[in-house]
């Protein structure tokens, strides 16, 4: 049985006099997490890592111990989710394979931080406000958990890859993500854990209670219709040229790739035909002359819409990651990407030897405005997002529910060649579909070499192309007009429960302080 933070440990149950065992089993506990995210997908395996970790921390009251264990948490969770940067900074930084593993293990360690953070907050708030076991496991150390997941998504431009909410896109958690989000739903997952600590409690018909009420509770909520069908649908077209990031910028292969795309889009017209992010890898005006004009031609002749990827420039030493669009009557449209990439897309301070080394084209770019039109296609309106910008939803939120004319569907272009073969696509997908279910809108994917998909607006990928293979997918899509609560609310209505959550559990804090005094 856990402690209270008055009552001393079972002899059975005293935490061990070595914290090295506890971490080490932390961190392969934490490195089994990756099973549970795309391509694998088995969620609950995450939900008893966090348990084991959760148990681990109630079983002391040691600050200390409990930051180095959620430390080496966090660590395998992130090593193991991330592996791939490996092959970005091998295969194609050109980067020696011993410094490719180093550089892995960093972020791994950075990424821990935050895992260390939850753990040792949760606990030193354990001991402040002398909390019972239960507002510990089911109110503090999910509630942590979830803001630490929040928090890396934004500090130092955010890094949220594999949060804790995406591994639950197909389960009954998915539910929650039209109301809180992904940081809501990780929140929820960390319940779902404490749950199963509580079972070695006293109190355990609780946990079991509770548990199954949430289960219930989200897959119940999959059922409701947040957004509702918005216009006619239209026929899209998405194009994967599936060329060799070796070659993408050579300057031979970049005429050839060129052709090839004029060459996908003409072949059919569409309502709307969108291209991979940097599809067309050469400035506006070092293209040849007729390309822009021919393509307008195209679009002018079929009554056809087209978004291709492209750098700009808006003078010297000035670029941005962007996407530019032409419509049948000749209107120019243009969407530059605004989160970049730190390392890929602008060069942190301190750090330009670190890139160079990479030898990444376009290492240093503009950014372009938080909140950007939508693009118009017949009664349906458009609203791109560059390659790593759909990992913010609360992003995607905001422009919704800004904008005069809310989008009805996304589209998000991108090139995960830098990625080779690995698991990062299925992740990158996972959270595209994500961005679904929060919003209630259909999610287009072009892209260079996969996976290029349409998912519906309730999260489902409902057409695909196969990896790794040129080719065009066509599809019928209904935009979805309409507010989620995410929409509305973004992840104000997460961090609302959070502190309202804390509000409980000191008041609890309190009331058990009282009671063990008399």
């Amino acid at each position: 049985m856990l402690r209270r933070s008055t009552v001393p440990l079972d002899p059975a149950l005293r935490a061990p006099r070595t914290t090295l065992l506890p971490m080490l089993f932390a961190a392969l506990a934490g490195a089994s997490c990756v099973l549970a995210f795309a391509p694998v997908g088995w969620w609950p395996l995450q939900i008893l890592a966090l348990a084991f970790l959760f148990y681990q921390l109630g079983m002391d009251t040691n600050v200390r111990r409990s930051t180095l264990i959620g430390w080496a948490f966090g660590f395998g969770w992130s090593v193991a989710g991330m592996h791939w940067l490996y092959i970005t900074m091998n295969r194609f930084g050109n980067i020696p394979g011993p410094m490719a593993v180093a550089a892995v293990c960093l972020l791994g360690a950075y990424m821990g931080l935050f895992g260390a953070f939850a753990s040792g907050f949760s606990t030193w708030l354990r001991r402040r406000w002398s909390l019972p076991v239960a507002s510990f496991l089911l109110l503090v150390l999910p509630v942590m958990w979830g803001l630490s997941d929040w928090m890396r998504g934004w500090i130092l431009t955010g890094f949220p890859w594999v949060a804790t909410g995406y591994a639950h896109n197909a389960s009954p958690l998915g539910g929650y993500a039209p109301i809180v989000g992904v940081y809501g739903i990780g929140v929820i997952a960390a319940v779902c854990a404490s749950c199963i600590v509580m079972l070695t409690q006293r109190a355990r018909w609780l946990g079991m209670g509770l548990l199954g009420t949430i289960l219930a509770a989200g897959y119940a909520l999959t059922f409701v219709a947040w957004t509702a069908p918005q216009g006619k649908p239209i026929s899209v077209r998405l194009l994967q040229g599936n060329v060799e990031q070796q070659k993408k910028f050579d300057p031979d292969h970049v005429l050839r790739a060129l052709e090839m795309y004029r060459g996908m889009i003409t072949a059919q017209p569409a309502d709307l035909i969108a291209l991979p992010e940097t599809a067309i890898a050469s400035l506006p005006q070092y293209l040849p002359p007729d390309y822009l004009p021919s393509l307008k031609n195209y679009a002018a002749a079929t009554g056809s819409h087209i978004l291709s990827g492209i750098p700009m420039s808006d003078g010297p030493g000035s670029y941005a990651n962007s996407v530019i669009g032409i419509n049948p009557s000749g209107q120019d449209y243009r969407y530059d990407k605004h989160h970049l990439v730190p390392f890929g897309e602008f060069v942190p301070a301190g750090f330009r030897w670190f890139v160079d080394m990479m030898r990444i084209p376009l290492g240093d770019m503009s950014r372009g405005a938080e909140v950007q039109p939508a693009f118009a296609v017949k009664d349906q309106l458009v609203l791109p997002n560059v390659c790593y910008e759909d990992v913010f939803g609360e992003e995607i939120a905001l422009q919704l529910r800004t904008m005069p004319r809310p989008a009805t569907m996304l589209l998000n272009v991108s090139n995960l060649a830098w990625f080779g073969e690995s698991v990062a696509i299925p992740q990158h997908v996972q959270m595209s579909q994500m961005r679904s279910l929060e919003t209630g809108r259909p999610m287009l994917r072009a892209t260079n070499t996969g996976a290029t998909v349409v998912i519906d607006g309730r999260g489902k990928i409902v057409h695909s192309l196969p990896m790794y293979s040129k080719g065009v997918l066509a599809a019928q899509v209904q935009g979805m007009g309409g507010m989620t609560p995410f929409i509305r609310m973004g992840n104000y209505l997460f961090l609302a429960l959070a502190a309202l959550a804390f509000g409980v559990a000191c008041f609890s804090g309190r009331n058990f302080a009282k009671t063990q005094q008399t």
